[in-house]
C-alpha cells in the first residue's frame, strides 16, 4: 500500500467534532505498525490534528484487508471515553460483506464461541467451545449470481475475526478471505467486508452519532450483482460538529 498524503488523509474523514473522528479505512492497509514493520494508517493520522497538539489515536481496530467506518479518539480523554464505550458494547456497527454460497433463511443469528488457533500463529481464531462468547446478527440483503450473497451483519461481541470465522463455519466464508475461505493466498478477489455503518452514543444529552462509510471500488460490482442500486457519492461529504458550531 502506498504512503497516503496529507491531502487523501483529511479526504477520507466521515465525521469531526470535538472529541472523535470517523475516517473511512482503505481496504488492504493496516491501522497500525505491526512486528513486521510497513507503512500504516497510523503513520498518517498527523494530517487530523485540525489544530491540536497531538494527533489522534485508534479506539478499535479494523483488519487490513477490511474497509470503512473507522473511529478516532482526538486526545486521551476522548479515547478513554470511546474505548469504554467498545468495550461495553454500547457502539452498534454493522458490515457489509459478499459471501459464497449463503444461508437460506433471510436473517438470523450466529452464537459461536471463538478462541486462538495457535498461539503461534499470530491473531488466526477458529471455533472453540471453551473460547469467549462471540455473537452475530445477520440478514440477507440480496442475492446474486455465482452463488454469492450480500450480507449485513452486526457484531454483537468483538473478538477478532469473528465475522469471517463465523461465516466459513457456517458454510459462507465471506469471498477472498485466503484464511478462512476458500480464496488464494494471492491472485484471488480483495476481501469483500465494509464497516459500513457506525453508531456511537457519544454525548448524554444528543442523539447517537450515525455515520456510513461509502461503498469502495472493489465491492460495487459484486454488491451490484446482488441488488444493491448504488449511491451517490455526495452524501458522504464531511459531518462534522465543529464546522457547523462556526457557521
Amino acid at each position: 500500500m502506498y504512503a497516503m498524503t496529507p491531502e487523501e488523509m483529511v479526504s477520507r474523514l466521515l465525521y469531526r467534532d470535538g472529541l472523535m473522528l470517523v475516517i473511512d479505512k482503505p481496504a488492504g492497509m493496516a491501522v497500525h505498525n505491526g512486528p513486521k514493520g510497513g507503512i500504516s494508517l497510523q503513520d498518517h493520522f498527523d494530517a487530523l490534528r485540525f489544530g491540536l497538539p497531538r494527533p489522534p489515536g485508534l479506539a478499535h481496530r479494523l483488519d487490513r484487508d477490511t474497509s470503512g467506518c473507522l473511529v478516532l479518539g482526538r486526545h486521551r480523554k476522548a479515547l478513554a471515553q470511546l474505548g469504554k464505550l467498545f468495550r461495553n458494547g454500547a457502539i452498534a456497527k454493522t458490515y457489509w460483506a459478499v459471501v459464497e454460497g449463503g444461508p437460506d433463511a433471510d436473517e438470523g443469528e450466529i452464537a459461536m464461541p471463538l478462541g486462538r488457533l495457535d498461539a503461534n500463529i499470530g491473531w488466526w481464531m477458529k471455533h472453540d467451545p471453551q473460547g469467549l462468547p462471540a455473537v452475530t446478527r445477520w440478514k440477507a440483503m440480496g442475492r446474486g449470481p455465482e452463488k454469492l450473497t450480500w450480507l449485513a451483519l452486526e457484531p454483537l461481541t468483538g473478538r477478532t475475526h469473528q465475522l469471517r470465522v463465523h461465516g466459513a463455519e457456517m458454510g459462507w466464508p465471506i469471498l477472498g478471505d485466503s484464511i478462512y475461505g476458500t480464496a488464494p493466498r494471492t491472485g484471488g478477489p480483495p476481501l469483500q467486508l465494509h464497516a459500513r455503518d457506525i453508531v456511537v452514543p457519544l454525548y448524554k444529552n444528543r442523539a447517537p452519532i450515525h455515520v456510513t462509510a461509502p461503498v469502495p471500488p472493489h465491492m460495487r460490482e459484486r454488491l451490484l450483482a446482488c441488488g444493491w442500486q448504488g449511491e451517490d457519492s455526495s452524501a458522504f461529504s464531511v459531518h462534522s460538529r465543529e464546522a457547523a458550531a462556526a457557521q
